[in-house]
């Protein structure tokens, strides 16, 4: 119940360097919300690096965790963005990339030894950062006729729902985010107010 609940991720940025043989392998760990924003910081890290002979990198994303991309960038398949992804996946991490640049010292590592490399220096920029939990929390809408806003408030106040936006028209909305394990509290309390019969609209907008 608690892994469906919350998830983990990061905040900051941080680095770990693996060494083997000569080859340099520098784990690059930043926090993301989409796609695009990973792109425009793997563009940056690969000018920042450009003399590093390869970039290889796994990102997640989304509290549910089932978004992610691997890449290797060059590197025989499976043996850097699959185990970079694996320390994610160990460390239950999401919404955050790790990209691992090598510079090459001239040796090959074979198969077992560029999976340890990248899984390392992945490791150690994990190990370099906090990892911080937070709750997977729903999106909300709520309308209502004005004179219910007190009734209202108090229901989103009791179960710690944290308002994001309000509109006041010829009716009230208030956008909310509820925690997963108030949300099913809330709704049964105010779907089965008498107060609220006909008078009120709920409605899930945007359920993570």
């Amino acid at each position: 119940m608690l892994f469906d609940e919350t998830y983990n991720t990061i905040t900051t940025a941080s680095e770990g360097i693996f060494k083997d043989r000569g080859s340099k392998f520098v784990g690059l760990l930043f926090p993301i919300q989409n796609d695009l924003e990973f792109k425009n910081h793997y563009k940056e890290l690969k000018s920042i690096h450009s003399k590093a002979n390869h970039h290889c990198f796994a990102w997640r994303l989304s509290p549910a965790r089932n978004i992610f991309k691997v890449n290797d960038d060059g590197e025989p398949s499976g043996t850097a963005g699959r185990p970079i992804l694996n320390q994610l996946l160990s460390n239950e991490l999401t919404d955050c990339a790790i990209v691992v640049v090598r510079y090459f010292g001239g040796t090959l590592l074979g198969v077992p030894g560029l999976i340890n490399a990248y899984k390392e220096a992945a490791a150690a920029a994990i190990a370099n950062n906090q990892i911080i939990t937070r709750e997977i929390v729903s999106h909300y809408a709520i309308t209502f006729p004005y004179e219910l806003m007190n009734e209202v408030m108090k229901k989103i106040k009791h179960y710690n729902a944290n308002i994001t936006n309000q509109e006041q028209e010829e009716l009230c909305t208030i956008y909310f985010t509820v925690a997963k394990k108030h949300e099913i509290l809330l709704i049964d309390d105010i779907q089965n107010n008498y107060n609220f019969v006909d008078k009120v609209e709920l409605k899930n907008i945007n359920l993570l």
